[in-house]
């Protein structure tokens, strides 16, 4: 191809369909035009729809290359947490579909295998690309196939530990592999540890490679005379390695180093990965990228450009009646956070690497010596904080909900069992919209209220929130309190005592009873809401009774312990119990009430419960999906109704 051929057009228009398996042919003038083009049209895009843009725009050149080295989906291509997918969803297919981007019904935010055949693995958590890798890599040596297996992954998904624990299989293994090492410097925040520091390290001195070749060529030139010699002129041989060759610590664990070569740069990209397939075995490419290359604002502000709304693309401001902002409960938290830090000096703050998204900026500005980053590293997070509590701090875990999954054991095993004082805030929990079903964070109530010793609370509104986050510092053992990504509700739903202050959480005889509260009474069924289904489930109630229904509503504030006394008596003076929780259906707080009503005997009583149901819920506006789910006021009312006509399911105890 001539590149007088796309000066006057689109380079994206002409390759038309297949676009990925034409790059090949094309010249470097062509190819960086592509990538003009490329950017454009994400930078277009998420404005509109808004999405993961810095580290998208980052990998754009990167992609290129990839894709005119490598014939995708012969050779597999495996996107780590996947936020930098953008430019490979366009060149393989989904172009005419980019402008419906995260949005419900539309194409995903990340690589998902039933959208394409070019989408290798499912991804949307770190740090899991390389073991997917190797074994795919695996199984192609089994079946006897012969395609290449590129794994991409950023310097911040090398913090957490399942990376390297893929890396040290791979280099033990030996078979055909590459990793695509993007460092950018960052993950969401400005990445930190030691690992960071050693990347950094060979940035800045990149030019030892070529005193390197020269060395070992002036070394293995020494004659060998007798043993002695011979075993000292190897022990040079391998100290000059260790003191020039950039990436020792990727050779040591089995794999030849390419690198730091510029990202940005297609012609060195291209020629770095069709010599890592020649060379064969685990190879390791170093690429150093500029995250939010191209657009502005993004270079100047990456961690601002991570993940974006809409937004002004002449500006980068956020759209003027796109969103209003509102503040929300990590806002709360922060604040609270800040306070409790203040007069008590055993509160020391954790984070996995994203200390703005959970509210954990000012609490680490105030107070740097009690303020840890650990990088994307959940399950260290957990178990560290585990250490800090048997030494009496009080450390507060403040972490994503989908991200808690991945420390499950480190929660029943190094926390649980031992009964720490450690304090889990539990942010983005339920449904958080366009990020789909590998950030929604549906499924902490089921997985911590089984737990022993566990204590697990849900607030209705920023004031609960902050009475909570209290009582968390003052009582023992292990407490979570977990709340979503929304704006706080208008109204209030925490009770007060006529001094203005909170209900208490606990009854007088013991900290550790949860204490439901009654906020509406009713006498022809009850409805039991925890966190944010309080607010839709009171409205509900305003319906019901404008149609004659008179529904008790009750703010069940604890998981775990339940209110068992408070719960079971309005159930059984009802009869009828409508359950409403923002998370999974199976084992959370719905079932939790059903099993404490049978174990207190309250035969007869009809339960319908409301909640996520048994599938993986996609990506769209929240809204969207929360009328999916049956999780509005109105659907809340629907059900109430249907219930009181004998028409909800009634659950197999209670026939």
């Amino acid at each position: 191809m001539s590149g007088d051929s796309y000066e006057t057009g689109s380079v994206l228009d002409a390759l038309g369909a297949g676009a990925h398996l034409k790059l090949r042919s094309m010249n470097n003038r062509e190819l960086a035009q592509l990538a003009g083009e490329l950017r454009s049209i994400i930078i277009e895009t998420t404005a509109s729809t808004g999405g993961h843009l810095a580290p998208n725009l980052g990998v754009v050149e990167l992609t290129i290359a990839l894709h005119a080295v490598l014939e995708s989906p012969r050779d597999k291509i495996i996107w780590d947490v996947g936020h930098q997918c953008y430019a490979h969803k366009i060149l393989t297919g989904r172009g005419d579909r980019f402008s419906t981007l995260r949005q419900y019904g539309g194409i995903s935010g990340f690589p998902r295998r039933d959208e394409s055949i070019h989408d290798i693995f499912n991804t949307g958590h770190s740090s899991t690309s390389i073991s997917a890798a190797l074994g795919i890599a695996i199984a192609r040596d089994l079946r006897g196939e012969d395609f290449t297996v590129a794994a991409v992954i950023g310097d911040g998904s090398m913090t957490g530990g399942m990376a390297f624990e893929a890396l040290n299989h791979a280099g033990h293994v030996g078979t055909d592999l590459i990793v695509v090492l993007n460092d950018n410097e960052m993950s969401i925040s400005r990445n930190v540890g030691a690992l960071a520091s050693y990347l950094s390290r060979l940035r800045m001195n990149p030019g030892v490679r070529r005193v390197k070749g020269k060395l070992e060529e002036f070394v293995e030139r020494v004659p060998l005379m007798g043993d002695d010699l011979s075993t000292l002129v190897k022990r040079v041989k391998g100290s000059v390695k260790y003191l020039v060759v950039p990436g020792m610590l990727f050779e040591e664990l089995g794999f030849t180093y390419l690198g730091p070569i510029d990202g940005h740069d297609i012609a060195t990209i291209r020629r770095t990965v069709e010599d890592a397939c020649d060379r064969g075995g685990p190879v390791l490419i170093h690429v150093v990228t500029q995250k939010g290359k191209g657009y502005g604002p993004a270079e100047r502000n990456p961690r601002a450009f991570h993940g974006v709304g809409p937004f002004d693309i002449a500006t980068g401001a956020q759209r003027s009646g796109v969103q209003v902002k509102t503040q929300t409960y990590t806002d709360v938290f922060e604040e609270a956070l800040v306070e409790l830090g203040a007069c008590n000096d055993r509160v020391v703050a954790i984070t996995a690497a994203m200390p703005d998204g959970t509210g954990l900026e000012k609490f680490a500005r105030r107070f740097p010596g009690r303020f840890f980053d650990v990088g994307i590293a959940e399950q260290h997070a957990v178990t560290f904080a585990a250490g800090l509590a048997v030494q009496g701090f009080v450390p507060v875990v403040a972490i994503y909900s989908t991200f808690l999954q991945r420390a499950y054991d480190q929660i029943l095993h190094d926390v649980c069992l031992q009964k720490l004082h450690v304090i889990f805030a539990i942010d983005r929990a339920g449904l958080v919209g366009e990020d789909g079903p590998t950030h929604h964070g549906v499924f902490d109530m089921a997985f911590l209220r089984h737990m022993p010793n566990m204590s697990l609370m849900a607030p209705a509104d920023g004031d609960e929130l902050v009475s909570m986050l209290r009582f968390a510092v003052a009582c023992d053992g292990p407490v979570a309190l977990r709340y979503p990504r929304s704006g706080l509700p208008a109204e209030r739903y925490s009770q007060t005592t006529t001094a203005g202050v909170l209900e208490p959480l606990n009854t007088p005889d013991t900290r550790r009873s949860g204490r439901a509260h009654v906020i509406k009474p009713g006498n022809d069924l009850a409805i039991f809401a925890v966190g944010s289904m309080v607010g839709p489930s009171v409205e509900a109630s305003k319906f019901l009774d404008s149609h004659g229904i008179n529904a008790a509503v009750v703010n069940a504030r604890f998981v775990k312990p339940l209110d068992v006394e408070t719960l079971t008596g309005i159930a059984t003076r009802t009869g009828q119990v409508l359950t409403v929780e923002e998370g999974v259906l199976q084992g959370g707080f719905g079932s939790a009430v059903l099993e404490a009503l049978n174990d207190a005997g309250a035969a007869g009583v009809r339960v319908m419960r409301l909640g996520v149901p048994d599938r993986f819920i996609e990506h769209g506006a929240r809204d969207i999906l929360l009328e999916k789910c049956g999780l509005t006021a109105s659907a809340i009312a629907r059900a109430a109704r249907q219930l009181t006509e004998g028409r909800g399911r009634v659950a197999a105890h209670w026939r």
